[in-house]
């Protein structure tokens, strides 16, 4: 047996998309094995297409590459498998949950360990209904799998009856079909596991908990093997998929070489590509290069009159349609109704800036808070006028309370995510919030940073009386407070702040928490004006990008700081 080499960055992906091949680089692998699985996938049929044709006549060769890898890279001698992972992003309608079928029932015939468990998880009990019933009618429709399987279809379990060489004893390995709950996979220790469509399953608040829950119960087999099948999210990535997303493009990309288990397979058109304001992803001859199964389960032409429909609906719509058939993400490729300075805000990035470091570079701030109810996100934007070139600085954090995870679950892993990244404090008591928010207030005033006038503005939601009352409190005058009114009559503050990003006046931390913002941020013309809302919005927040705005209304008054030079520049910390 040759050794196995397995190359897990595939830095020519697009290269290889665009000759219509599978975007991973050539392996050497334990060919016998990977030709057995091959052999093994091809045998099964297709039990939804008529006539039931064969896997070696309907799947596309880039589906037998996966097989290959995954079965194909185990290090016999070792006793591991060198690919313990699979990421397959792929868009809508190219057989995924078919996929995801065969790949179990291949899986089960090429184990020979007694009494092993696999599993395949849909996000939804009807997706887990269906990939079941697809194994179950694979097995029908093969005279060997019906001697070799038993199907418990009561309890979505296929339980191998194939003896064992050795011993003469049935294997008793088991392929279990679940819904993706943490009632049903805790415990658990699979040999395998196949996720279907991990992006929905991202927006579960107990999503985190259930992948490390998996993980955790195949860490201690060096033969298991985790597919994660998806396409892209219809929101802007969060969670789990957001983490594995990142995770796939660093490893595909070579950024993430070390410590590597997991082979990326994914069908998605460069970033450059779909942040391209031609929006060239819109062209149909350009579709092919992202739908490895075309000719097969999805064609052009049954692709062209729902593209034309959604287009024809809204922004929204198609975004929708274009995340789910082609994979553009959602905040790249979109440009209708979305806040302008979105397309800039990457653009405007300083990695270096943390509060401290604003404090130390700049010569004025201004504070800019939204404070929202108990459903929505306290935030806080801090705005620095830098001294030496008088570019404006921003750094921002927000806090939720517990209401705000149980009234949002499909943005609680969003939140958790930003928790992690420390833009975002889950509060544990009543308060907690308006206590740390007054404390950065007072930090910049005793700083000498914050105009005595006009220096922190709010918005004139309900309840900012009590952020008011804690401030004023704590010491600061009423007169640094100022009521910032909101609608259109922020227009000019918004307009300012795009032109600044697009000229590269403007400079941001470089927050999770901010892109994900500005990302959610919609806007509604009204006449002349362009007004960004909540209402728009929805559910995706955009309190903390409002804040930003009250900062920037009173930063373009052109304030003064309250006490002239600042304590960092008195006790000789400032470089200019």
């Amino acid at each position: 047996m040759s050794a196995i080499d397995i190359r897990f960055a595939c830095p020519d992906w697009w290269d290889r998309l665009q000759r219509g091949e599978t975007p991973i680089s050539d392996q050497v692998l334990d060919e016998e094995m990977a030709e057995i699985a091959v052999a093994l996938f091809d045998k099964l049929r297709v039990p939804d297409i008529p006539g039931q044709p064969r896997m070696a006549d309907a799947a596309g060769e880039w589906v037998r590459d996966i097989v290959r890898v995954a079965f194909g890279s185990i290090d016999r001698e070792a006793g591991r498998r060198v690919v313990g992972e699979i990421f397959n992003l792929v868009p809508k309608k190219n057989a995924k949950t078919t996929n995801a079928a065969a790949l179990g029932l291949v899986a089960m015939q090429m184990n020979t360990v007694p009494n092993i468990d696999g599993v395949i998880i849909g996000p939804t009990q009807e997706v887990a209904d269906k990939c079941f019933a697809q194994a179950q009618a694979m097995i029908e429709a093969d005279d060997w799998l019906k001697k070799r399987f038993r199907v418990q279809e009561h309890r979505k379990t296929i339980i191998d009856l194939h003896r064992d060489p050795k011993t003469g004893r049935p294997l008793n390995a088991k392929l279990k079909v679940k819904s993706f709950d943490p009632a049903v996979v805790t415990g658990g220790i699979p040999a395998f596991a196949i996720l279907d469509e991990i992006h929905v399953m991202a927006a579960k608040s107990y999503a985190s908990r259930v992948l490390r829950q998996i993980r955790g119960g195949m860490i201690t087999n060096p033969l298991s093997l985790l597919l994660m099948i998806t396409t892209q999210s219809e929101e802007p990535p969060v969670g789990i998929f957001k983490d594995e997303l990142e995770y796939a493009r660093k490893v595909r990309d070579g950024v993430v070489s070390s410590n590597v288990r997991l082979m990326p397979v994914m069908y998605e058109f460069p970033e450059p590509f779909q942040k391209d304001k031609g929006e060239p992803w819109k062209d149909p001859r350009n579709w092919s290069l992202v739908l490895p199964n075309l000719g097969r389960s999805i064609t052009i032409d049954r692709l062209i009159p729902d593209f034309e429909k959604a287009k024809e609906t809204s922004a929204e719509e198609l975004a929708g349609w274009a995340s789910q058939h082609l994979n553009i993400q959602i905040g790249m490729g979109h440009h209708l109704s979305q806040w302008v300075g979105a397309g800039h805000w990457n653009g405007g990035t300083d990695t270096t800036l943390t509060l401290a470091e604003l404090m130390a570079r700049a010569e004025v701030c201004t504070i800019g808070i939204d404070g929202g109810g108990l459903d929505d996100l306290l935030g806080l934007s801090v705005l620095g006028r830098e001294r030496s070139t008088k570019r404006w600085l921003s750094w921002s954090r927000a806090w939720a309370y517990e209401t705000v995870l149980q009234r949002q679950k499909q943005i609680v892993e969003a939140l958790r995510t930003f928790e992690t990244a420390g833009d975002l404090v889950i509060c544990s008591y009543p308060g907690q919030g308006i206590e740390e928010l007054v404390a950065i207030c007072v930090q910049l005033r005793d700083a000498g940073l914050i105009p005595e006038a006009g220096g922190i503005g709010l918005d004139n939601a309900s309840g900012v009386g009590v952020i008011i009352d804690a401030l004023e409190l704590a010491g600061i005058e009423t007169d640094t407070l100022k009521s910032v009114s909101q609608g259109y009559l922020l227009t000019g503050t918004i307009k300012s702040v795009e032109f600044k990003l697009f000229d590269g006046t403007f400079l941001h931390a470089d927050q999770p928490l901010m892109t994900w913002c500005v990302g959610n941020a919609k806007t509604e013309p009204k006449g002349n004006a362009v007004v960004v809302t909540k209402a728009v919005s929805g559910a995706a927040k955009i309190d903390p990008l409002m804040a930003l705005f009250n900062a920037a209304q009173l930063m373009s008054l052109n304030p003064e700081a309250a006490r002239g030079p600042s304590v960092y520049e008195r006790r000789g910390m400032l470089t200019v």
